[in-house]
């Protein structure tokens, strides 16, 4: 089983459909570690803030059937991939990381850049991963957090209530 770190967001209907993601996750691979759910302004376009987490999972899927089958998730939940590559989600699910894996595989590079250059990604792996080693860089995500502008990208943790049924 491989350890995978996943990155979840949403600006359209944001509680449903992160809700929703985790839901579907649960259903796919049992037992989820995640973090607090964090608000954060959209970067690269002008939007409604995103909600964000990073969730970890031990699965035997391979990297390009794990894409494929979080392309399904997301697409059963609205995610439409006809707009521009910055804007407005339902649902986005990105592969962080996939164990120690360095390099490209079924068009995903690993580790995602997003993981250095963006707050609502590295702070909630920080948070459920702290002295993990960063694949590529050898620093732990709590060294990176540490080192990271925390003014470039504002960010706040919400209450986020992750066991409402979803009708």
């Amino acid at each position: 089983m491989t350890q995978v770190f996943l990155g979840l967001g949403s600006n359209l209907e944001r509680e449903k459909n992160i809700r929703a993601g985790l839901a579907a996750l649960q259903t796919l691979f049992g037992y989820l570690i995640f973090s607090k759910v964090y608000e954060s302004e959209p970067v690269g376009f002008k939007g409604s803030n995103f909600y964000n987490m990073v969730v970890s999972v031990h699965t035997d899927l391979g990297i390009a059937s794990l894409a494929e089958a979080l392309k399904k998730i997301e697409a059963d939940h609205g995610r439409l991939r006809t707009g521009p590559k910055y804007s407005p989600r339902t649902l986005d699910i990105d592969i962080l990381t996939y164990g120690d894996f360095v390099g490209v595989e079924a068009g995903v590079e690993l580790p995602r850049a997003e993981i250095t250059e963006n707050a609502f990604v590295l702070l909630p792996l920080s948070e459920i991963a702290p002295q993990q080693l960063h694949p590529q860089l050898k620093k732990t995500y709590a060294e990176l957090w540490k080192a990271y502008d925390h003014k470039s990208q504002s960010l706040w943790p919400i209450e986020f209530n992750y066991f409402t049924a979803i009708f």
